[in-house]
């Protein structure tokens, strides 16, 4: 496996096996920040294209080790709803994947950008944004799937940084350099054994095979707002499993974002399959508190006592009422 980093020469590009016998490359840049794995756009006498690899472990978090072969995952998930009227379009096209270098080379959205500005302060939504995204999630939960695969290890890692991670006392990450204070505060849950209780229990579900097919992150930093509409990206946590998941992730980042609750309940009238209540709360605290004191950290404007409220309210979402 080739190590391709932001800084690889047009020459080491070039020697993959991805292009056509007379394209050349032009030049090669970061595709924007990414989490997971390196993402590259790529440009060539006669195309422009994202090159995605995806390493032994976390791009932003190279301490963190991850499944080598995740980009398969998010490729079966492209490969599948691409003949979906509904939501082929909201998917780059896949142009190609070379199993021996773990790289996917997709379609090229164009200079989109992703919806992190909604944890903005008065973040206003554009109700076509708002309502696309909704019809991309009704029609995700509308598929009829057989053979995705379980993608349990991307579902272990995941795991480990929803439940177990953030709530060790020492876990070597300081929160107080995310913001001062905020150590103090997440001490109270990292020894509430009733809450820790209730995520082990929340985990084994998360774990076990579901019947709905998940995107599996859906939140902000996987929706891009480009010229075309919005799309959506970054695929690779895809599972069977509760519906509820997904839309526990996406409330969380409503709270988060200090969205008003009207948001979540026009969604809920838009979506369109049953669903349960106390289990989408469940996901939606955990995902909450993740957020709040794990390292997947996102660029929140709360304050020290809004962090802390809302902590409060993901505790009561969690445990059992």
């Amino acid at each position: 496996m080739i190590d391709l980093n932001e800084h690889s020469s047009l020459e080491m590009l070039h020697s993959l096996p991805l292009w056509g016998k007379d394209e050349k490359l032009l030049s090669v840049e970061s595709a924007g920040e990414s989490n997971m794995n390196l993402v590259l756009r790529v440009n060539t006498n006669i195309r422009s294209v994202i090159l995605k690899q995806s390493k032994p472990y976390v791009q932003k978090f190279p301490q963190i080790s991850a499944p080598v072969d995740r980009v398969e995952i998010e490729l079966c998930y492209y490969q599948l709803i691409e003949d979906d009227d509904v939501l082929s379009p909201y998917s780059p096209k896949v142009i190609l994947y070379n199993a021996e270098h773990h790289i996917l080379l997709i379609e090229d959205l164009g200079n989109g950008i992703n919806f992190n500005n909604i944890y903005e302060k008065n973040y206003k939504w554009e109700d076509s944004d708002f309502y696309s995204i909704s019809r991309y999630l009704n029609a995700l939960h509308s598929l009829e799937v057989s053979n995705f695969p379980d993608n349990m290890e991307m579902k272990k890692l995941n795991h480990e940084h929803l439940i177990r991670f953030p709530f060790l006392e020492e876990n070597g990450f300081d929160l107080d350099t995310v913001q001062p204070g905020l150590q103090k505060i997440s001490s109270k849950y990292k020894t509430d054994i009733d809450l820790k209780h209730a995520l082990e229990l929340l985990g084994k579900r998360y774990l076990a095979l579901g019947t709905t097919l998940l995107h599996g992150d859906f939140y902000p930093a996987s929706w891009l707002k480009t010229e075309n509409g919005v799309k959506i990206i970054d695929t690779e946590f895809a599972y069977m499993g509760d519906s509820e998941y997904d839309l526990g992730v996406l409330f969380a980042h409503f709270d988060l974002a200090r969205m008003d609750e009207s948001y979540q309940k026009t969604f809920l009238q838009l979506y369109q399959h049953s669903y349960a209540e106390d289990l989408v709360n469940a996901y939606r605290g955990m995902e909450i508190m993740r957020r709040l004191i794990g390292i997947a950290q996102l660029p929140l404007s709360l304050s020290l006592a809004e962090k802390k409220s809302l902590m409060e309210k993901a505790r009561n979402f969690i445990l059992p009422q």
